[in-house]
């Protein structure tokens, strides 16, 4: 994906903010994300977070929190089993 856009490939509406539950932008938004110039895209993209968090919206990679460390060793504390 570009970086002039918002889009993380989890395009679904949210019926009730009309938001798509991904992005944060609306279906019109969307539409026309292509015809932007791209000041007009920067400018949206700027309030998306802010419109997501007031709708109560979380972003997908924010929902499962930081990311796990699958590089460290676990040990059992317990001792042998």
């Amino acid at each position: 994906m570009s970086k002039e856009t918002p889009c993380i490939a989890v395009c679904m509406i949210d019926p009730k903010t009309s938001l798509c539950f991904g992005c944060g932008r609306t279906l019109p938004e969307i539409a026309r994300w292509h015809r932007m110039e791209s000041a007009e895209r920067l400018a949206v993209m700027a309030l998306l977070p802010a419109r997501m968090t007031d709708a109560g919206l979380v972003q997908p990679e924010m929902a499962l929190g930081p990311k796990a460390d699958l590089t460290n060793e676990y040990t059992c504390t317990r001792g042998p089993l």
